[in-house]
């Protein structure tokens, strides 16, 4: 039993491909089967023409050798791929030109050439061939050795085959390389949107309740004396406040829990408007809901969109406004969700963005819509919401 990683694999897999749940060979298997297939294609059949040309122990141990040299160089082919092909080109000119006419197919050139092209290696491969095969058929001629021409275009053109072949497994190596930067940097696009996702859930929510509970604390220390009863009021709002926005942080981490659970807390809707405008009301600030749907929702996705532009246009306005009154109004306009948040405080000066008011605009714009910001009526701040009526989740 090989040694397990961490998660159960076994350790030789390291070639493990989270991206399509598949195996990838590791190097070592990859590498070990043309030394394997080499070996038992040259070796034996060298050893068989021997004994049957009783070539003599000499001129058949040379043969042997010089079948070994090709296949175990190979071994050196991952690091140094070029060397490789020229040591196996010389193995394969001495096995030519000092064996029998007829001899075994030096396979191990073949594998030589293709692996040392697929590893950037063409200048080594092509004149390391061209130089051995020249030699070949020049050195033949020179020791009278009788190779018809066929013998020789074949052997060309196989040659130049082990080239095409090693042209294209590189070209498929670069495809598979490139696919999988692509792949990486999309599943990192995804993972960087959810983060923000998650971010600017985390903002409105806890945002909007922190600026509640301040408002509602600072009313319950200023009446504690003078009034007790309108504290105690103030205190159980912070009280349903801090519970609610518990919640709904639970809500929001539920998606990168492991496990999988669905969370607790429903998602925001249109119903819960009321609940929220009355949440920010306190003594000196009022908020007025007006809800011209008729009872009439769009998508879920919208509704949740302008929940939360609500709760952080809301928020805004208690924590800087410096505003007496707020108005929030719903409508449908065409196909389009409507809303409003009208304040009397001291308006916006336009100068910056903060978070606040980019994650609205980025709520909007995801299903389409848009959030505008302008001089109220009211002589505060208007935000201005246009959601699709029909947007999709």
């Amino acid at each position: 039993m090989p040694a397990t990683q961490s998660d159960g694999r076994p350790h030789w897999d390291a070639r493990w491909d989270g991206r399509t749940d598949r195996f990838r060979p590791p190097p070592g298997v990859v590498l070990g089967a043309p030394v394997v297939i080499s070996l038992l294609v040259q070796v034996p059949a060298a050893i068989g023409i021997a004994v049957w040309l009783h070539l003599g122990w000499a001129a058949g141990a040379l043969q042997v050798l010089l079948a070994l040299v090709g296949p175990l160089a190979l071994l050196g082919s991952r690091r140094f791929p070029g060397p490789t092909v020229a040591v196996v080109s010389a193995a394969a000119l001495a096995d030519l030109v000092t064996g029998p006419d007829v001899g075994p197919p030096y396979v191990a050139l073949a594998f030589a050439i293709v692996l040392a092209v697929a590893r950037g290696a063409v200048l080594w491969a092509v004149v390391s061939v061209v130089a051995a095969w020249v030699a070949a058929i020049v050195l033949g001629a020179l020791i009278g050795l009788d190779w018809h021409p066929f013998r020789i275009a074949l052997t060309t053109l196989l040659l130049a085959a082990c080239f095409g072949i090693g042209a294209f497994v590189r070209t498929r190596r670069q495809r598979a390389a490139a696919f999988r930067a692509e792949a990486d940097r999309r599943r990192q696009t995804a993972e960087q949107r959810e983060r923000v996702r998650i971010a600017r859930e985390l903002h409105d929510v806890i945002g909007h309740a922190l600026s509640q509970i301040n408002v509602q604390a600072s009313v319950g220390l200023h009446l504690m004396d003078r009034d007790p009863e309108q504290a105690r009021t103030a205190l159980a709002s912070v009280k349903e406040t801090s519970k609610t926005a518990l919640e709904e942080v639970r809500s929001v981490l539920g998606v990168i829990r492991s496990d999988g659970e669905a969370p607790l807390a429903p998602q925001a809707e249109l119903a819960e408007l009321p609940r929220l405008v009355a949440g920010v009301r306190s003594p000196g600030f009022e908020a007025e809901l007006v809800d011209r749907l008729d009872g009439a929702l769009p998508a879920r996705a919208a509704q949740f969109a302008a929940y939360r532009i609500a709760q952080e246009a809301l928020t805004n306005v208690v924590r800087h406004a410096g505003a007496t009154r707020t108005v929030v109004a719903v409508e449908r306009l065409g196909d389009e969700l409507l809303l409003t948040v009208d304040d009397d405080g001291s308006g916006a000066d336009g100068s910056a963005e903060g978070s606040g008011i980019l994650g609205m605009r980025e709520r909007a714009a995801l299903l389409g819509g848009s959030v505008e910001l302008a001089r109220s009526p009211r002589g505060g701040t208007r935000v201005t919401a246009r959601l699709p009526w029909g947007a999709p989740s």
